[in-house]
């Protein structure tokens, strides 16, 4: 049985964004879809766009919320997010998914990628010196400084439990530079299909062209999770950073830091991953939870409620019926997949085979401001308005950008 104690929380914001539907919400509706000879029913919202042949299946174009619901089967608990992904980590395969190949600001669920990327780049034995630029970012930093020397994992921890963008630039500095480092970010995401990704910034603030998918995060997340560091990093609650040198030649002492995933105080198995905020993105996350023997990832973007109670019911809905419901795609293997229109010899022309994004086009040049998640139908008229101010300061450069 589902566990009962997330039922109240699931039961409001199934009401609560019912009730939305007077300020513009589009209604949900249904529609039989057959997958083999066992009747199947498809749950989804009128008025998403549509591509073709996306990346993992081509149910992964359906518009709305997207489920193949056998006999008896409930239908998954409400999501808040503007698109959100949940799928069996070990086995790939989707269960559920809303707008997953939609590109929109990661925030800081990109670290997920710098970690991928770096932890079996960067000696773990080693120290690296922090420079006064890397104090200087924006944003969110655990607080390391400059000219103090710091472990590799230690700084790891500071970029995937307390989303240190200090750490992030320290690190990404030391794989020769932050421009080495993102381009092979960007080969990274490549190798793994998540052909909605491009990476711009090593701590995943908000930059022009950034951009990311519910899809790729959970390609990322999933990825990621099979590094032990990385794994080890993101389920810790509580670690220490050691103290060093201030500029006045005062010595700072070490502090603590706690892990900024709610969800893995409160929620039954869980194993990480990675939460992300900023203005414009909204509310990011990645999560991971293991139960029983079976272990599922769910990514959310562009969500207002930053609770981890709408995730942990989605996660118990999953453990629930996840054996219940036929597949709506596969998270795909990384190298099984190239991008549209490129051959894994050639890098021209078609790959036989392959499984594509229905755009056809490099998510390089697609304008990250225009998918901003407050621009959702779902988010109605009061949404609208907000997201038309947010587009105006994002594009204007003026907003403060901040992390979770």
């Amino acid at each position: 049985m589902i566990a009962l104690r997330y039922a109240v929380s699931a039961l409001a914001l199934s009401l609560s964004l019912t009730a939305a539907g007077a300020f513009g919400m589009v209604g949900a509706t249904m529609s039989a879809h057959a997958v083999g000879s066992v009747p199947m029913t498809v749950v989804r919202d009128a008025g998403d766009p549509v591509g073709t042949d996306p990346t993992g299946g081509a149910q992964l174009a359906e518009p709305g919320v997207i489920v193949n619901l056998g006999p008896g089967v409930p239908p998954p608990p409400a999501m808040p997010g503007a698109s959100f992904v949940i799928a069996d980590m070990d086995t790939g395969q989707i269960l559920v998914a809303r707008a997953p190949h939609t590109p929109r600001l990661p925030a800081s669920t990109l670290k997920a990628l710098t970690a991928l990327t770096l932890i079996p780049r960067l000696d773990a034995s080693a120290t690296i010196i922090v420079k006064p630029e890397d104090v200087r970012v924006e944003g969110s930093r655990i607080g390391i400084l400059a000219g103090t020397a710091y472990s590799v994992p230690t700084l790891f921890r500071g970029l995937l439990m307390a989303s240190g963008n200090d750490a992030a630039y320290a690190l990404a500095r030391a794989n020769q530079s932050a421009a080495v480092t993102l381009t092979e970010m960007n080969a990274t995401a490549e190798n793994l299909g998540a052909f909605d990704t491009v990476a711009k910034d090593p701590s995943g603030l908000d930059q022009p062209g950034q951009a990311t998918s519910a899809y790729d995060l959970a390609l990322i997340g999933r990825a990621a999770m099979k590094l032990p560091d990385f794994r080890g990093y993101v389920s810790t609650k509580t670690a220490a950073i050691p103290g060093g040198r201030s500029r006045d030649g005062t010595m700072m002492p070490g502090f603590k830091i706690n892990n900024h995933n709610t969800l893995l105080y409160n929620y039954e198995g869980s194993i990480g991953v990675k939460n992300g905020y900023t203005i414009a993105a909204r509310q990011t996350f990645i999560a991971a939870a293991t139960r029983a023997g079976k272990t599922y990832i769910v990514t959310e973007m562009g969500s207002a409620n930053g609770s981890w109670r709408p995730t942990a019911a989605l996660l118990d809905w999953a453990f629930e019926h996840g054996t219940q419901v036929t597949p709506i795609g596969q998270l795909v293997e990384p190298g099984s997949v190239t991008r549209p229109g490129l051959t894994a010899a050639s890098g021209a022309g078609p790959s036989e085979g392959a499984t594509r994004q229905g755009s056809g086009s490099g998510v390089l040049d697609r304008p990250t401001v225009l998918r901003l998640p407050a621009l959702q139908p779902w988010m109605g008229a009061a949404g609208l308005l907000s997201g038309m101010v947010l587009v105006s300061a994002f594009a204007a450069r003026s907003i403060a950008r901040r992390r979770s």
